[in-house]
């Protein structure tokens, strides 16, 4: 394994991403490596699966609009733009082995399952999360789709928090809103999003760099948690988040 971007020096901050191999995640990795010279990518390859259908259409294109718009329409892996280790499942032994061999300063998790102690005890004193949405009202899954479903376009928001045991229950780094513009269609809602999440987390990697911390404020409450959207209550999505984009100034 080569553990580090050849980029990397002794100085340098050594950032480890958890995450999966989806379009909007290469873009997000390619642009952090051009920020952090030690950059290293740690794939969890097997996603979790609901009992039921949870497919619909504008995930599709949702994935064909951010390959055009960040890729001229070529589909990248993570392995392309930083050195990377795979696993099947986050929580098997061999990642945890991964992130001690590693020892990174920070670690980012972008949208794999839930860690479980032994993984975050290997990843170090810093493990940060980016949660698609405000955990002190949705926590889990689909957040921004649950928000949309209860019309609570308020919160569509992305959050960089503190990785703890408790499920998106630690202290937040930093939240922004996930810029709404006129016709704006759920397709695109992700791209959005990924964009706001890498400014989050720019802005935290260079204070961490500045300061050797990360300044964080408790969370207020826990937000209900969600599960999987089902695919018949996308469809509803997809109209509310167009009827109210569509109203957008």
């Amino acid at each position: 394994m080569k553990p580090w971007s050849e980029t990397a020096c002794a100085e340098a901050v050594r950032v480890a991403v958890l995450t999966t191999q989806t379009p909007h995640h290469a873009w997000f990795v390619r642009e952090l490596a051009r920020e952090v010279g030690a950059l290293h990518v740690l794939i969890e390859r097997e996603g979790v699966r609901a009992p039921f259908d949870t497919g619909h259409p504008f995930e599709t294109t949702r994935d064909q609009d951010e390959c055009t718009a960040w890729f001229s329409g070529h589909n990248p892996t993570l392995e392309e733009f930083a050195p990377c280790s795979a696993c099947g499942n986050i929580n098997d032994p061999a990642a945890a082995a991964v992130l001690r061999d590693m020892a990174p300063d920070l670690v980012l998790v972008f949208g794999t399952r839930k860690l479980l102690p032994p993984v975050i005890a290997a990843a170090g004193p810093l493990v940060l999360n980016l949660h698609g949405g405000d955990p002190e009202y949705y926590r889990g899954l689909d957040s921004h789709l649950w928000a949309i479903y209860h019309h609570d376009f308020a919160n569509l928001v992305t959050t960089l928090h503190h990785l703890t045991e408790g499920l998106d229950q630690g202290a937040i780094v930093g939240t922004r809103p996930v810029p709404l513009s006129r016709g704006l269609k759920l397709h695109q809602l992700r791209r959005v999003n990924t964009e706001t999440a890498l400014c989050l987390t720019l802005h935290a990697v260079r204070e961490y760099r500045e300061r050797g911390s990360l300044p964080a404020r408790p969370q207020r409450c826990a937000g209900r948690y969600y599960s999987f959207m089902p695919a018949v209550l996308k469809e509803l999505c997809v109209a509310r988040l167009e009827r109210h984009t569509e109203s957008l100034p």
